[in-house]
């Protein structure tokens, strides 16, 4: 535990908080493929404890929590639940972003970044505003 300490403070001195693993696992050797590539499969699964999960509170949370459970391919999204920490990524953000369009929620992969719970992207989103530019009525 102490080297994972000092491993995180030294990234967080460096990179921003988003982008420093929420957990670090000891692996003797990277499982590879038949090809020499990581074999994402084969890594053991985090045990991740301390945070209890609590149910999505109102119907924002519970979309959210929805489509984060689709594109992350987790059982269960509760509203304290970070979208990096689940395996969330920037491609997958921006899908993110584009279901949330589908379903009339307007945010942009920067609000994730800054709001990466539940809860917290939730509350931005019932607050943000879209635009409404008037058609330009000169011939």
């Amino acid at each position: 535990p102490q080297a994972a300490d000092h491993l995180r403070a030294v990234l967080l001195a460096q990179l921003p908080e988003y982008m420093v693993p929420a957990l670090f696992i000891h692996l003797d050797a990277m499982p590879l493929t038949p090809n020499g590539k990581p074999d994402r499969k084969a890594l053991p699964v985090p045990d991740v404890q301390g945070r209890e999960y609590e149910a999505p509170q109102g119907e924002t949370e519970r979309l959210l929590a929805d489509i984060w459970a689709q594109l992350l391919g987790v059982e269960q999204v509760g509203r304290h639940d970070n979208f990096f920490e689940l395996g969330g990524h920037s491609l997958l953000a921006v899908s993110l972003t584009a279901r949330l369009r589908q379903a009339g929620l307007q945010a942009d992969v920067r609000t994730l970044f800054g709001q990466p719970t539940v809860a917290a992207l939730a509350a931005t989103l019932g607050h943000s505003r879209q635009v409404q530019v008037p058609a330009n009525l000169i011939p």
